[in-house]
């Protein structure tokens, strides 16, 4: 089992930017192809961005697409999402997920296994 913490949330003001992290620890990082989701307030969670194991093939999607970055250093351990042009909308928690794949390719999931606890991100005028 492998298990995710996130960090990086806080508030900022429309406009900014802000890179989220989430660590791993437990099992062989470079198994899991890993993504982010996010819970606005009153809504479901939703899928923003995923990212292959070796991190040759990423996915976004259209909440986040043109201004978010998925990245991940399997040297440690540890996912990024980078966002700019934060907007009021995206005052969410952030979650980051994983699942064991064998697909090096594969950068979307029909589902994620693990999940961390979230990152509040609030974004204010």
């Amino acid at each position: 089992q492998v298990k995710l913490i996130e960090s990086g949330g806080g508030m900022v003001q429309v406009g900014d930017s802000l890179r989220l992290s989430c660590a791993a620890s437990g099992d062989t990082f470079s198994r899991y192809a890993l993504g982010w989701f996010r819970q606005r307030p009153g809504s479901d969670r939703t899928f923003l961005a995923g990212i292959s194991v070796s991190g040759g093939v990423t996915y976004y999607a259209s909440p986040v697409e043109g201004r978010a970055t998925i990245s991940r250093d399997n040297a440690k351990d540890t996912m990024y999402l980078q966002m700019n042009g934060l907007q009021l909308e995206d005052t969410a928690v952030y979650y980051c997920v994983a699942h064991m794949t064998s697909n090096h390719n594969a950068a979307v999931m029909m589902r994620w296994d693990y999940w961390g606890q979230g990152t509040q991100v609030t974004v204010s005028l």
